[in-house]
C-alpha cells in the first residue's frame, strides 16, 4: 500500500477507552488486557482520535494549539499513533 493509500482517520479501538484515573493522576487507556499510563500530549493526542479527523487534522490542531512549527509534531504525533495501532489500541479508516 502506498502513502497515498493509507488510511488516514485514526480512532480507538472499539475496545479502548481514554479515561483520566484518580489513584494515578494519569490519563490512561483502558483495554481490556490492561492500561497504557499517558503523557498529557498522548491523552490530548488520543482526544483528537474521534474516527472524524485526519492525521494530517490531528496534526494541524497541535501546531495550532501550542504554536509548534511543522514536521517533528507530525513525526511524533504518527510514531505515537503507529505505536498504539501496532499494539491493536488505534485503528485507521479512510
Amino acid at each position: 500500500m502506498t502513502a497515498a493509500e493509507r488510511p488516514t482517520v485514526p480512532r480507538l479501538h472499539p475496545k479502548a477507552r481514554l479515561q483520566h484515573d484518580d489513584v494515578r493522576g494519569r490519563d490512561v487507556l483502558l483495554y481490556p488486557e490492561g492500561l497504557v499510563a499517558l503523557n498529557p500530549t498522548g491523552a490530548e493526542i488520543l482526544e483528537l482520535c474521534d474516527g472524524v479527523r485526519s492525521v494530517a487534522d490531528v496534526v494541524a490542531a497541535l501546531e495550532q494549539r501550542y504554536g509548534a512549527p511543522g514536521g517533528g509534531v507530525e513525526r511524533d504525533v504518527t510514531a505515537f499513533l503507529d505505536g498504539l495501532a501496532a499494539k491493536g489500541l488505534v485503528t485507521y479508516g479512510s
